[in-house]
């Protein structure tokens, strides 16, 4: 959430502007309060998706679909205009963090959760259903974390058993790894394939990775198609729900009635401390920017005295090979600690979490150091790792050394967020949330820095502010994404089916940018300073350079990554340019 824009209107339809929740493919979500004082979610569809029908339709279908389903997993709808723009629609407002956001900060959910957060979705699941509806799209980022029980967002692809399906031509419907082998081989879409999608959002739940890997869409799809789904070191009986959910054969997959009887939950998920404490912690409160209670820590209330939980790791994790380096206790765990000591539940003694899977299933609590101080708490990231620890002991390696950054960084995700250009100047689609707060970027062109578009090459300069409160190291690379998925042997957009960029881009070198001072500038032209990895058949890694920008005319996206392993990265900064 952040505070509104002077570009921002200050009311929509009758409805009064807040602050911005995020933004999205289609549009921006805004924070807003209907005359009666209720708070809302309103959805603006950009003016430039107003000229394709496509567009329009699927906007009108989901405000239709919001407005017939009536369901306590489902945001009710309060208002739209759908006749003529501006094009919006108002929700009730759910605080909470998506399941996407959460896993990512806070790391994967112990098998207790997710099976009561499996069963609490399957459940939405059937309410869903009952109306003739299969949302299409459920993935972790579609599901919010509310207070009252996960809720289900964004039913713009959704559909009746009875309707055509509203995709564009050539294009696979859904997200790569959650959408189910029958769509995307015949374009059945039915309940099943929302079960589909289910079981691989709880393996990314309770894995904190993505179900079929991650690359190139096209490889993801042929990995939900022909593959096997990653639940790696998840408990065996939840492992099997998972892999019954995401068979190939769509009627051999349960109902959402046999998920909940598996599941056998017999509590509350409100009631869970892990879900309580990620909606306790990471953006439930609701509040508007400014009005936000003091914190310690990433998200974490602030403790009587200043407390700050401690844990000490002990045994080697379930699944993981001798030798590995055990992996952090998820912050989620701490975020449950610092909730018990503000909820009245602390002893005044030290409490040490253990990761499970402890050899012998012995504790190895450490004593505290001499004089009775607790060692400080080290919250780790979505790859395992201290944010302040070096960014080559994450996942996937880097140089060695402390303080050390990788060399590079391989293209092993997928990146949705695109720059699109606009009578303002351009948007893009990464979400507000997302974004440093510390770090600004330029991508102009390298010879006349005021020209509208970008002809030869491109100057980039990124700089951290001095007054930031990152540790160091902080490294970053940036990508330069072209508009479309390039034909690295030609150097040029494929030519039989010209999909948008889902790609990293084309990568800079990781560089420190605390080094060696608290803030620093790094500046680059594109395309010398940046290349791209690519795998062949015979899984041999082959480097690319850089495509001439003349080679794929278009919007071209220019994203700032925050490094902290050679696979261990993630989007905080967007902009971009037009090429013509």
């Amino acid at each position: 959430m952040e505070a509104l824009r002077d570009t921002d209107p200050a009311r929509i339809g009758a409805q009064t502007l807040l602050a911005r929740l995020g933004a999205g493919g289609m549009g921006q979500v805004y924070l807003g309060r209907s005359p009666g004082g209720r708070l809302v979610a309103i959805k603006v569809i950009k003016d430039e998706i107003t000229e394709h029908p496509e567009a329009l339709a699927r906007f009108r279908r989901e405000a239709e679909t919001v407005r017939a389903v009536r369901s306590a997993y489902t945001a009710n709808l309060i208002d739209a205009s759908l006749a003529a723009p501006p094009y919006w629609l108002a929700t009730e407002y759910v605080a909470g963090p998506t399941l996407g956001h959460a896993v990512r900060e806070f790391g994967a959910l112990p098998a207790a959760a997710c099976r009561r957060l499996f069963a609490a979705l399957a459940e939405g699941l059937a309410s869903v259903h009952a109306y003739g509806v299969t949302h299409r799209d459920l993935k972790p980022q579609n599901v919010i974390l509310g207070a009252q029980g996960p809720q289900l967002i964004d039913f713009g692809i959704a559909k009746g058993v009875s309707e055509t399906a509203l995709t564009q031509t050539g294009a696979a419907p859904g997200t790569p790894g959650y959408t189910a082998p029958e769509v995307l081989l015949r374009g059945e879409v039915a309940a099943a394939a929302d079960v589909f999608a289910l079981g691989a959002t709880i393996a990314y739940a309770a894995t904190g990775r993505a179900p079929y890997g991650t690359g190139e869409p096209t490889a993801v799809h042929f990995r939900a198609v022909h593959g096997e789904i990653d639940v790696a070191g998840v408990e065996p009986e939840l492992a099997a729900l998972i892999k019954a959910c995401v068979v190939a054969e769509p009627g051999a997959r349960p109902d959402p009635a046999e998920i909940i009887r598996r599941c056998a939950v017999d509590s509350a998920l409100v009631d869970d401390p892990v879900y309580a404490s990620l909606t306790a912690t990471a953006g439930g409160t609701g509040q508007v920017p400014g009005m936000l209670p003091s914190t310690i820590g990433p998200g974490l209330p602030a403790g009587p005295s200043g407390y700050v939980p401690t844990y000490v790791p002990g045994g080697q994790p379930a699944g993981q090979p001798a030798g590995e380096p055990k992996r952090a206790v998820p912050r989620w765990a701490v975020a449950v600690v610092a909730g018990l000591v503000v909820g009245g539940l602390g002893t005044g003694g030290y409490l040490f979490l253990q990761t499970k899977g402890d050899a012998g299933g012995k504790g190895g609590a450490a004593a505290p150091p001499a004089g009775g101080s607790a060692p400080s708490a080290a919250a780790s990231s979505p790859g395992g790792q201290s944010p302040s620890s070096p960014a080559s002991a994450s996942p996937g390696g880097g140089a060695g050394g402390p303080g050390a950054v990788p060399d590079h960084i391989e293209p092993n995700k997928v990146s949705r967020d695109l720059w699109t250009h606009n009578a303002t100047g351009g948007s893009c689609s990464l979400p507000a949330e997302e974004r440093a707060e510390f770090l600004t970027a330029s991508a102009v062109d390298a010879d006349d820095p005021q020209a509208p578009t970008v002809t030869g090459k491109l100057k980039i300069r990124v700089h951290l502010k001095p007054y930031n409160t990152e540790k160091a190291p902080y490294a970053i690379s940036v990508g330069v994404k072209p508009p479309h998925e390039i034909d690295e042997s030609i150097q040029r957009p494929f030519d039989l089916v010209k999909d948008y960029n889902h790609g990293i881009g084309y990568a800079s070198k990781p560089v420190d940018l605390k080094y060696p001072g608290p803030g620093g500038d790094v500046e680059l032209t594109y395309p010398d300073d940046f290349s791209t990895q690519v795998v062949d058949n015979e899984g041999t890694r082959k480097k690319f350079p850089a495509i001439p920008l003349a080679n794929d005319p278009g919007d071209w996206t220019v994203l700032i990554y925050r490094v902290r392993g050679v696979k261990d990265y993630s989007s905080i900064y967007c902009t971009g340019f037009p090429v013509k």
